[in-house]
């Protein structure tokens, strides 16, 4: 049963210690060094992981974060793999189990002081494996999918947009709060709501 639902268990666990993370968080943010707790408008999630917040006080939330950002990355994992096995074609469903592990591996080493070079890693590999992915879907009937996967990977895109060009920086960490959580349910949806048929696989 458990592992059955690996997945949803996991993201969901994921997410409540997120939550549960930033209670923790003392304060300080890219908009004020000193103000008190963590400000969702203006703190990164990559905040709730580092040793010491920014205004300087020693960071209570990173246990926390780093155990949801395990369990979010292990269920990921987990989705990929499970997912690639309603892919017809082998060299595409290879694409997506291997860029999904790789990306995965990578979203948790963020927990690191490698921070910036997981991002870019993570990014590259889950935007394959997540484009590989809505091809498949666009080939399907699943009309409510190819809608969500279109907004999944436009949101994505966003967030690198902002990232790497320094522009609207302001909206950054909100968009990335918007995107964990559609992210996490467009997987969910197509863990619990698609099936090997949906894509020809008999």
């Amino acid at each position: 049963m458990i592992k059955k639902h690996f997945t949803l268990i996991g993201m969901i666990s994921s997410v409540l210690l997120i939550a549960t993370s930033s209670l923790y968080y003392p304060g300080g943010s890219q908009s004020d060094r000193k103000a008190i707790g963590y400000d969702i408008k203006h703190n990164y999630l990559c905040n709730l992981f580092n040793e010491t917040a920014i205004n300087g006080q020693n960071n209570a939330s990173r246990p926390f974060a780093i155990a949801a950002m395990f369990l979010l990355c292990a269920s990921g994992a987990i989705f990929f793999e499970r997912f690639s096995k309603k892919i017809p074609a082998s060299s595409s469903a290879t694409i997506i189990k291997y860029c999904g592990f790789a990306s995965m591996a990578a979203a948790f080493l963020v927990v690191t002081p490698y921070h910036d070079v997981m991002t870019t890693i993570a990014s590259i590999f889950a935007l394959i494996a997540l484009f590989y992915i809505t091809v498949f879907i666009f080939k399907s009937k699943l009309m409510r999918f190819k809608i969500l996967s279109i907004i999944s990977l436009l949101i994505l895109y966003l967030n690198n947009y902002i990232y790497y060009s320094g522009h609207l920086l302001d909206l950054l960490p909100i968009m990335q709060k918007i995107s964990f959580l559609f992210i996490v349910l467009w997987m969910l949806g197509l863990e619990y709501f698609t099936k090997s048929s949906d894509f020809g696989n008999q």
